[in-house]
């Protein structure tokens, strides 16, 4: 097998497991759906109202100066979880968007818990 075949399948199955794992879950306003995105160089998190269609707070690891690594992670947690406090946010429905959930994707997820958002 090619290796863009490789890369396509790879790509086809993180969409399939994207599409599971959104037909499940939703945000409110109340408790809006923190979604993560990773490349190889940055990290992208969005806390969004579904009901509503709008985007309460987002972050992205290139405006800090962070890289794509589990110590990225967390510091983008922190700095993410001080923004959902200034909303008035504890509570949040966390999307890992296809991904599985280990490394910076689980990485992002503790640190959000330390920093006292409940998921």
């Amino acid at each position: 097998m090619s290796r863009a075949k490789e890369i396509a399948k790879k790509n086809l199955l993180r969409a399939k497991r994207k599409l599971k794992v959104r037909s499940k879950i939703n945000g409110t306003a109340n408790k809006p759906r923190v979604s993560i995105f990773k490349s190889n160089r940055y990290i992208n998190v969005q806390a969004i109202d579904d009901v509503a269609g709008v985007t309460l707070a987002g972050l992205n690891s290139k405006t800090l100066d962070l890289r794509s690594n589990k110590d990225g992670a967390v510091a983008l947690a922190a700095k993410f979880a001080d923004m959902l406090k200034e909303k008035n946010i504890t509570d949040v429905v966390y999307d890992r968007n296809g991904y599985v959930y280990h490394g910076v994707v689980a990485a992002f997820a503790d640190a959000l818990r330390e920093n006292g958002i409940k998921l």
